[in-house]
C-alpha cells in the first residue's frame, strides 16, 4: 500500500478533482463576467466539493450532478 492510497486518493480521484474543478473554474469566472449568481454559486460548488468526498463513486456523482444543475438551470 503506497502513501497515496491510504491518504484516501487515488488516480481516479485526482483526474475528477482536476476535471470537475476546472468546469467549475470556468463556470465561476462566467458567472462573475455575467453578473449571474447561478453559474457563479454551482462554479464555487464544482471546486469545492472535490476536498470533502473521497468515495470515487460519489466524487463522480455528484460532480455529474453539479454539471447536469449547470446546463439545466441557465438564465
Amino acid at each position: 500500500m503506497d502513501m497515496l492510497s491510504a491518504s484516501g486518493f487515488s488516480f481516479t480521484n485526482l483526474i475528477a478533482g482536476f476535471i470537475f474543478s476546472g468546469v467549475g473554474l470556468v463556470a465561476f469566472v462566467y458567472g462573475k463576467k455575467q453578473g449571474s449568481f447561478k453559474p457563479l454559486s454551482i462554479g464555487i460548488a464544482l471546486m469545492a466539493y472535490p476536498y470533502f468526498l473521497t468515495s470515487t463513486f460519489w466524487l463522480y456523482t455528484v460532480g455529474i450532478g453539479l454539471c447536469l444543475l449547470l446546463y439545466y438551470w441557465r438564465d
